[in-house]
C-alpha cells in the first residue's frame, strides 16, 4: 500500500486535511497527517522525521502558512532541509497567508459546513475576491461568522465540504494540483 505523509504546521490544516485527502486520493493511498506546534517545531524535527522514515512506496507533502514571510524564502528554506535529509521529492506548498485563505477561496464550502446562509456574497466584494491578497483570513473568517469560526472545529467540518476543483484560492489550487500530480506520478 502507497502512504502519503503530510506535514503540517498546526492542528486545524491537519484535521482539515484528513478530511479533504480522502476525497482527492483513491481509496488504496494511506494517508498520515502530521501536525507540529508550530512553524519553528515543523521545522526542528522535519529533517528527523524525514530521515527517519522507513516506510516504502511514501509520498512526502509539507503544508505551511505563509504568514507575513517571503513565500520564496519560506519554501527555499523547506527544500534545504529536505535536500540535507535526502528527500528531495518532497513537494512544498505554502498557503498564502493562512489556512483560511483556502476557506475565503470556497465560501459556499464555509456557509455549508458552519450553517450561516449570505457568506458568499463576500466574494462579490473586491476586497475578497483574491482570498490569497487577504490579511489576516482567519480573524476575518472569525468576525464575518460572529465566532462561529473556530480554528480546529471548523477546519474538520470545512474539509469534507471544501470543492476540490472550484476555489478561488490560487494556493489551494496550487496544492490539490500538487497532491494530483505526486499521486499520478506514483502510478507510472
Amino acid at each position: 500500500m502507497r502512504t502519503l505523509v503530510v506535514f503540517t504546521e498546526e492542528m486545524s490544516a491537519k484535521v482539515m486535511l484528513e478530511s479533504l485527502l480522502p476525497r482527492l486520493l483513491p481509496q488504496e493511498i494511506h494517508i498520515q497527517c502530521i501536525d507540529f506546534e508550530g512553524k519553528q517545531d515543523l521545522e526542528k524535527q522535519l529533517p528527523i522525521k524525514l530521515k527517519g522514515w522507513r516506510t516504502r512506496d511514501t509520498c512526502f507533502v509539507i503544508l505551511r502558512d505563509q504568514d507575513s514571510g517571503n513565500c520564496h524564502h519560506i519554501k527555499r528554506n523547506l527544500r534545504s532541509i529536505c535536500d540535507a535529509a535526502n528527500k528531495p521529492e518532497v513537494l512544498i506548498r505554502i498557503a498564502c497567508h493562512e489556512l483560511e485563505s483556502w476557506y475565503w477561496g470556497d465560501l459556499a464550502a464555509v456557509e455549508a459546513s458552519l450553517e450561516i446562509d449570505g457568506l458568499t456574497a463576500f466574494q462579490a466584494k473586491a476586497k475578497y475576491r483574491n482570498p490569497d491578497a487577504i490579511i489576516h483570513p482567519s480573524a476575518k473568517l472569525k468576525k464575518v461568522t460572529k465566532n462561529r469560526y473556530q480554528k480546529v472545529g471548523g477546519s474538520r467540518v470545512i474539509g469534507r465540504h471544501l470543492s476540490l476543483d472550484n476555489n478561488r484560492s490560487r494556493s489551494f489550487r496550487n496544492f490539490i494540483h500538487g497532491v494530483r500530480r505526486i499521486i499520478a506520478f506514483e502510478d507510472d
